[in-house]
């Protein structure tokens, strides 16, 4: 077999890739590199048996918290594969909710915000790590803590840790607010409640600052970029800011429900100078939002496929990095079945991620206005996605998504993807399997790296296999490796009274070599 990465790496002139700067950079790529993939072909149908069950979890929660009206959906490799509505949009009318009801979405706007920065930085228009100042002057003379306080930079921003205090939910009151109003809120100084940089907190005033810089950045109003940039490529075209605009009949109200009874909320404005909208006032609908959910499906697993846009698969995957670690929870119990499983959590750009005890990692973001509550998430390495809007003050539509989302791993037996194995670690394995457990004429091979006998002195570890495999018996049979990405892995050899797990990685360079082995009994299943 051919030295990988010898003849298998070709060069490209297409674009790959920008610097902050916006300097086009073409890049050399593996082309035979196989991305991971779903090793179940029946796992979209046994995904669908599903959805009757989940549609009534839906429908449960909607009436037991009071919901004038819910839309969900359930999007899969990118396809609103399920979607599903009950209640009103408008009590007073008593216009049914459906799929293509606008309802606002409040902070889930933030994610959008967060990719129209990207696609700014990707045209070369600005840099993450550029100061706030840089757009918006009147942060130039602002007031920090301490004098070791750095200036607030795009990338704080973005992950909620610019110092700014939490302000919810104060901030859902400023939607209203001008540009004029937003400056001399600044001119008269910002209140910090830790120096940039230092810790996270979730701050609307953020997120407003970012709506200000695509205006500065692209020249034209923030609403009309993400309009133009993001909506239109990606086919949303009743996607709004300002609710206005919307047709009555395909606009939700939104309603608090208090002393029994709802009370309807009055919506709030975001006037087309207006200066918070980034934070919180898109409207948008499941039909719509689930295009909006596929760019970032569609950004895993990272692929020689042709990028689509709007938005570079890079760069959104980028957005979906845990930047800024949020918390721990050793305690954390699925809602539905009050499984304990540990989550950390952080704060990507405009997007939460977690973690659980099980590796599944979640993308996605809440949202909450009076009148309003909603929540996605997907799961890049199940390809599953969940969204559902609500019009009912704050309504908590995380958890039950969460619990769905667990409710179909578990029904439809649904495993992440699998990495395929990498020409390199199928030929050291061969390689390897020559070698052990005898080590003879080992250091003459040629596949271990320079390190590896230094760190593993040969007198040593004969005796050591020479013990383990007698452990093991006579050899049944050897199982195919499970890569954990292109260059480490590791398989099992079944012996007659005891099984041996291999485990190997190799090293950077050209072509890569075995820089380390450990092997273990492990028990018979």
């Amino acid at each position: 077999m051919r030295a990988f990465l010898c003849v298998s790496v070709i060069f490209v002139s297409v674009l790959a890739g920008f610097s902050q700067a916006g300097r086009k950079d073409a890049v050399a790529f593996d082309a035979d590199f196989m991305p991971a993939l779903f090793a179940d072909a029946d796992r979209l149908e046994k995904i669908k048996k599903t959805f009757p069950a989940i549609e009534k979890v839906w429908r449960e929660h909607a009436s037991r918290n009071n919901y004038p009206g819910i839309a969900y959906g359930i999007v899969v490799d990118g396809k609103l594969v399920f979607s599903g509505s009950d209640g009103f949009s408008n009590l007073e009318r008593k216009t049914p909710a459906t799929t293509s009801t606008l309802f606002r979405i409040a902070s889930m706007s933030k994610s959008v915000t967060a990719m129209a920065i990207m696609k700014l930085r990707d045209e070369g228009k600005l840099r993450l790590d550029d100061p706030v100042y840089r757009y918006v002057p009147e942060m130039k003379g602002q007031r920090y803590l301490t004098s070791d306080s750095t200036h607030v930079t795009i990338r704080d921003l973005l992950t909620h840790g610019a110092g700014f205090p939490e302000d919810n939910p104060w901030g859902d009151r400023q939607l209203a607010d001008t540009n004029r109003e937003l400056t001399e809120f600044l001119n008269k100084g910002i209140q910090f409640s830790n120096p940039p940089g230092v810790a996270y907190e979730y701050a609307n005033l953020g997120f407003a600052l970012l709506g200000r810089i695509i205006t500065k950045a692209s020249g034209k109003p923030y609403q009309r970029y993400i309009r133009d940039s993001i909506w239109r490529p990606l086919g949303m075209p009743t996607s709004e800011w300002e609710y206005t605009n919307i047709s009555p009949d395909k606009l939700a109200h939104g309603y608090r429900w208090q002393g029994g009874k709802w009370i309807e909320e009055a919506l709030l404005n975001d006037p087309a100078d207006g200066s918070w909208g980034a934070m919180g006032s898109m409207i948008s609908s499941i039909d719509e939002f689930s295009r909006y959910m596929a760019l970032h499906m569609s950004a895993w697993p990272a692929s020689n496929d042709a990028d689509a846009g709007p938005v570079k698969r890079a760069s959104v995957r980028e957005m979906h990095h845990p930047w800024r670690f949020i918390g721990l929870s050793p305690n954390f119990a699925y809602p539905g079945t009050g499984r304990v499983c540990a989550t950390t959590s952080a704060y990507g750009y405009g997007i939460n991620w977690m973690r659980d005890c099980e590796r599944r990692v979640y993308i996605g973001h809440g949202g909450g206005l009076p009148g309003f509550g909603s929540h996605w998430r997907v799961m890049p390495e199940y390809g599953i996605g969940i969204v559902a809007f609500a019009n009912v003050t704050y309504a908590g539509l995380g958890n039950i998504n969460l619990q769905i989302l667990d409710q179909i791993i578990r029904e439809a037996g649904l495993k992440p993807r699998e990495i395929p194995v990498s020409p390199i670690l199928a030929q050291r394995k061969a390689e390897l399997l020559k070698v052990i457990p005898a080590w003879e004429n080992a250091e003459k091979s040629g596949i271990f790296a320079e390190n590896f006998f230094p760190d593993n002195p040969v007198d040593l570890l004969k005796p050591r296999y020479a013990d383990l495999w007698a452990k093991a018996g006579r050899i049944v049979s050897v199982g195919e490796i499970v890569p954990e990405n292109q260059l480490r892995g590791r398989f099992v050899i079944e012996g007659e009274k005891a099984n041996i797990e291999v485990f190997f990685t190799l090293s950077p360079e050209n072509p890569p070599l075995i820089q380390q082995l450990n092997v273990r009994e492990i028990p018979k299943r």
